[in-house]
């Protein structure tokens, strides 16, 4: 497969576009499937996802042109663009971002048997906006010589005054915080979560700074014991090349919370037709190709995500943190949340 990158400015943004073919194939016009480009607009910064373009492109001789970058530098290019924008497809991280997405008008409801039979519906919106097409798990990692997993629970005990000074996370404006946070407001109203997150803030060893990894370095360093993360930055250091990126990750457990009552907070990253595609039955060919058990194999050991289509297989390295009941709350909540979430974190002090 070819690939061709460029770069160039879109509202003050630097946005890559990647051209991606069979060897030897050209775009030009014509009926011939083998002919045709969708152009997918990804949010999804992982180069494993270059395998499910490849394995789409072969199977149906679709192209696709990929323009990447962050979620809502793409949403506002989307709207800038109106109806003369050129994307087929937009996939984003978090159903938060979906939500968002969804909210500005920009995806056309899609109604396709194969995305309903395979995509649980608590994982794709009711009205075929968006789908689910992988899932990650919100966990807190924990410093192995100092904390016992007897003393972990759930999120909410995360801010009992026993963890004072103990406790670290990333910023208030990282939406995978904004989601866990939406999950907490549906499973306890305003007021308890309020009152969570105050005492959250009032347990941090120090203001929010850095990514996930970032958090799980820093509590493997010692310099707190317990954080929140996404499963599938753990198993990233675990699977490392480099011997001190695994060291870091030996240091660390995982605890998978609130197992005792409604699950571990688990998120998606997912996609959806755009309003104005120009080519919307290749787009949805696309999309359903993405809950076929082919291409949930490579969500599952390209960025060590959980599949979303039953009975395919875990990446093993993600598998050995454990089962773990996940939350069923339907994903469109955590982007019906977000507004109130967002309120509730600047009034405790959550920057």
């Amino acid at each position: 497969m070819k690939m061709t990158r460029r770069a160039f400015l879109a509202s003050g943004s630097a946005i890559a576009v990647v051209a991606m073919g069979g060897c030897g194939q050209k775009q030009e016009s014509g009926s011939s499937q083998a002919k045709q480009a969708i152009n997918l607009y990804s949010a999804r910064h992982y180069d494993s996802d270059n395998a499910l373009y490849a394995a789409f492109t072969k199977q149906s001789g679709i192209a696709i042109n990929l323009v990447e970058a962050k979620a809502d530098e793409l949403i506002e290019r989307i709207k800038s663009e109106g109806t003369n924008s050129p994307a087929d497809v937009l996939m984003t991280v978090d159903a938060g971002n979906l939500w968002r997405a969804q909210q500005a008008g920009l995806f056309l409801p899609t109604s396709s048997q194969a995305l309903q039979s395979a995509i649980p519906a608590n994982l794709r919106d009711p009205a075929g906006n968006w789908f689910g097409f992988s899932k990650r798990a919100r966990v807190i990692v924990y410093n192995k010589n100092r904390v016992k997993p007897a003393d972990l629970s759930t999120y909410e005990n995360l801010a009992d005054p026993c963890w004072k000074g103990r406790f670290i996370v990333r910023s208030s404006s990282n939406v995978y915080n904004q989601s866990l946070t939406g999950s907490l407001l549906a499973a306890n109203g305003s007021e308890q979560t309020e009152a969570w997150a105050r005492g959250l803030v009032a347990n941090f060893a120090h203001p929010p700074k850095g990514n996930d990894t970032a958090q799980i370095q820093e509590v493997a360093a010692g310099v707190a014991d317990l954080t929140l993360v996404n499963t599938y930055y753990v198993v990233r250091l675990m699977e490392s090349e480099k011997a001190e990126e695994r060291e870091i990750s030996s240091k660390v457990g995982v605890f998978f919370p609130n197992q005792d009552d409604r699950g571990t907070h688990t998120n998606i990253s997912g996609g959806g037709v755009v309003k104005t595609a120009k080519n919307p039955e290749a787009a949805i060919q696309f999309l359903e190709f993405l809950a076929t058990p082919e291409a949930q194999a490579i969500f599952a050991k390209g960025n060590n995500e959980y599949p979303v289509v039953a009975q395919v297989a875990i990446d093993p390295m993600l598998a050995s943190l454990g089962e773990f009941k996940a939350d069923p709350l339907d994903a469109a909540i955590y982007g019906q949340k977000n507004a109130e979430a967002l309120k509730i974190m600047d009034r405790a002090g959550w920057t």
